[in-house]
């Protein structure tokens, strides 16, 4: 599986990858977040975007309100910066976004290793079921989010996956080794 901690993928991606890679490398992002073990996560590391897809970077903090300020003092001064505190499933959560170098920029850091948040899960395994889906699940999976479906159920009625909540569905296959997923997959797009 792809090192996503690594971006020297997007240099040899598509334009839109490419023009991230610029995004990211103009603005030092990752530099400034490096304490917090950023990485880019979402559609477009998947090459699923669509127009108007943010780069999505998700972050290890401990202390989110020292988070906030970090990225405070490099970027609030941009526009559209919001910051906004919540939990998500009982997890404390600082999300902040801000617009710059043709991107909107969406930050998402818990106190969690990145490795374990939902938004690294789900790319985790969706970058497995589009190596099984090849060109085909790309090409629908991204005509179902220009339809307005968000990313899993998008997934989630592409690959035929069960479950009132295509979140919790996919990480349901995470376990599953390669040759698992590849019975599992085979099997709900025949039913």
């Amino acid at each position: 599986m792809r090192n996503w901690h690594d971006l020297s993928y997007l240099g040899r991606g598509t334009s839109r990858q490419k023009a991230a890679l610029e995004a990211i490398q103009q603005t030092h992002i990752m530099e400034v977040l490096s304490d917090y073990r950023p990485v880019l996560a979402g559609t477009i590391p998947l090459n699923i975007d669509v127009v108007g897809s943010d780069l999505d970077i998700i972050c290890e903090s401990h202390d989110l309100h020292q988070f906030e300020q970090v990225v405070r003092k490099a970027f609030g001064c941009l526009p559209g910066f919001e910051v906004t505190q919540l939990d998500i499933k009982s997890i404390p959560t600082c999300v902040i976004s801000f617009f710059t170098a043709d991107f909107w920029f969406e930050l998402f850091a818990q106190p969690l290793a990145v490795e374990k948040q939902n938004a690294y899960r789900h790319m985790d395994i969706e970058a497995r079921l589009l190596e099984i889906g090849g060109m085909d699940a790309y090409q629908h999976i991204r005509a179902l989010k220009q339809s307005g479906i968000k990313t899993e159920p998008a997934f989630a009625r592409y690959f035929h996956i069960p479950g009132s909540d295509p979140y919790e569905a996919l990480l349901q296959l995470e376990s599953l080794t390669e040759q698992e997923l590849r019975e599992r997959v085979h099997l709900l797009r025949k039913d």
